[in-house]
């Protein structure tokens, strides 16, 4: 089994698994439904189409910066009366940068590579106000999700350590409601699966760690 890498890194990103009403919450890290929601898009499936082979990829992610909350105090037209307005608060976060793996077959991860590269529907990280920046796929790594999650160097300069989260091989872990069986606007869905939180330590250079006070102000 390989490992296929992504970068994802943006102004703003939004993983929610609790939207309710005029409430849009978001996670502080990505989450497998919108990484499968993501890689359909890419894909070309459509909502209502099977994504069983997606969803049964393992799922990790590396949380190298975490970003901030943003609370964004949002007012919208009625979709019924477009003399009435309706008020919503909807949470970002901001300025986070996450490595993300998805453990499969090469021959997945390589029609996966492809489509991410050339996407055939617009790709977003959680929401459609939040597109990603820069670089998206690192590439497929011949190791297992942990091991490429591990041995990846870091997306941050300077960072010590990182949280981790994966699926998990046992059963052991905490149980989130966050595999999606179908994306349907009719009957949308989602299992549960068990997680387990990690923490990798990142060996860094005297460089990086030498702190010279005097340096910003140098010509």
């Amino acid at each position: 089994m390989s490992t296929l890498l992504l970068r994802l890194t943006a102004p703003l990103q939004a993983w929610g698994a609790d939207a309710r009403f005029e409430r849009r919450g978001t996670e502080r890290m990505p989450t497998k439904s919108g990484i499968v929601g993501m890689l359909a898009a890419a894909l070309g499936i459509k909502r209502n189409e099977d994504i069983s082979q997606l969803a049964a990829l393992r799922f990790g992610v590396r949380t190298d910066r975490e970003g901030s909350l943003l609370r964004d105090f949002h007012t919208a037209r009625h979709p019924v009366d477009e003399k009435r307005a309706y008020i919503t608060t909807r949470y970002y976060l901001e300025d986070a940068v996450f490595l993300v793996g998805l453990e499969g077959d090469d021959a997945t991860l390589c029609d996966l590579q492809a489509a991410l590269m050339h996407p055939a529907y617009p790709l977003f990280l959680g929401r459609r106000s939040c597109p990603p920046s820069g670089q998206l796929v690192l590439g497929i790594r011949p190791k297992s999700l942990k091991d490429a999650l591990m041995d990846e160097p870091p997306l941050v300069d300077k960072m010590p350590y990182a949280r981790m989260s994966m699926d998990s091989e046992d059963q052991g872990g905490r149980l989130i409601r966050d595999v999606p069986m179908s994306f349907d606007q009719s009957r949308r869905s989602f299992g549960f699966r068990l997680v387990k939180d990690d923490k990798v330590d990142f060996v860094l250079t005297s460089a990086e760690t030498k702190h010279d006070p005097m340096s910003e102000l140098e010509d």
